[in-house]
């Protein structure tokens, strides 16, 4: 008699780095165990689907983060917490936005720029295809080389005749 326990992992690693920032990886998996062989299978690392980029549907799965903003600004900008930092855990994407004085501006500028982000992950890029050169490209090449030859062989001083 064998016995098949089913269940799901879900793992969450959050990353600091030395300016503060976060990376937050996330892993799931299911794993079938069977009494007799104990097999386990590996986290699953790939994304079915690409991440959506709607405001609405961003703003359920951000986690935002507010911090006091360094730099100029003035008496305003150092007592309130005007910077803006979102973490999105799907893609374990962080940006932060810190330039304007009000909370608000910058969670759009944030907002803007996770949207840009996520954008350029949900990119395909095409495969290349190894091309090579044209018989006449390399002809014009070694061409252009025994030019460049025959220039700096005349640059040389004349060997002395005897």
């Amino acid at each position: 008699m064998s016995l098949k326990l089913s269940f799901e992992v879900s793992i969450i690693d959050v990353h600091f780095d030395n300016m503060g920032t976060s990376a937050l990886k996330s892993y799931s998996a299911v794993n079938e165990m069977s009494s007799k062989t104990g097999q386990t299978s590996e986290p699953s690392l790939k994304r079915e689907k690409p991440y959506s980029i709607d405001k609405d549907l961003l703003k359920k799965e951000v986690v935002i983060h507010t911090f006091r903003a360094s730099g100029p600004g003035g008496q305003h900008r150092n007592v309130t917490d005007s910077g803006v930092r979102l973490v999105h855990p799907p893609s374990g994407v962080t940006v932060s936005a810190t330039e304007a004085r009000s909370q608000f501006r910058n969670r759009e500028r944030a907002f803007e720029r996770l949207i840009a982000r996520l954008t350029k992950l949900n990119r395909i890029e095409k495969p290349r295809v190894p091309t090579k050169k044209s018989k006449a490209a390399r002809e014009r090449t070694l061409e252009e080389k025994h030019r460049i030859r025959e220039k700096k062989r005349l640059r040389q001083h004349p060997e002395a005749e005897e």
